[in-house]
């Protein structure tokens, strides 16, 4: 698995900015996709964005055109550049990186997740 540490967390007012960070352990151009995953109080973890090593990028449709991912290979990090927040993106974000093997095997690592708050 790759350890994964997120960072660029906290408090922000509604309408304002906030960029996530999320560094790997190695290379992640061997990691064939990377996405931010949030979870709110009492509710399940949802996808909020994902990148491949090849550059396709999904959005969850409550977050298009406001957030964008982004990768930086040479420092084995990815963004998350969040705009125009909303209330309602309020939860504790996790950076999440699948590898898949040639034999098939997969691998799912997780960072410790950072919390976004956002107010009113």
């Amino acid at each position: 698995q790759v350890q994964l540490a997120e960072s660029g967390g906290g408090l922000v007012q509604a309408g304002g900015s906030q960029r996530l960070s999320c560094a790997a352990s190695r290379n992640i151009f061997s990691i064939n996709t990377m996405a931010w995953y949030r979870q709110a109080p009492g509710k399940q973890r949802e996808l909020v964005a994902q990148i491949t090593s090849g550059g396709i990028i999904n959005y969850a449709d409550s977050v298009k055109g406001r957030f964008t991912i982004s990768r930086d290979n040479a420092k084995n990090t990815v963004h998350l550049q969040m705009n125009s927040l909303k209330p309602e993106d309020t939860a504790v974000y996790y950076c999440n990186a699948v590898r898949a093997l040639s034999d098939g095997t997969v691998y799912h690592s997780w960072g410790q997740g950072t919390q976004v708050t956002v107010s009113s």
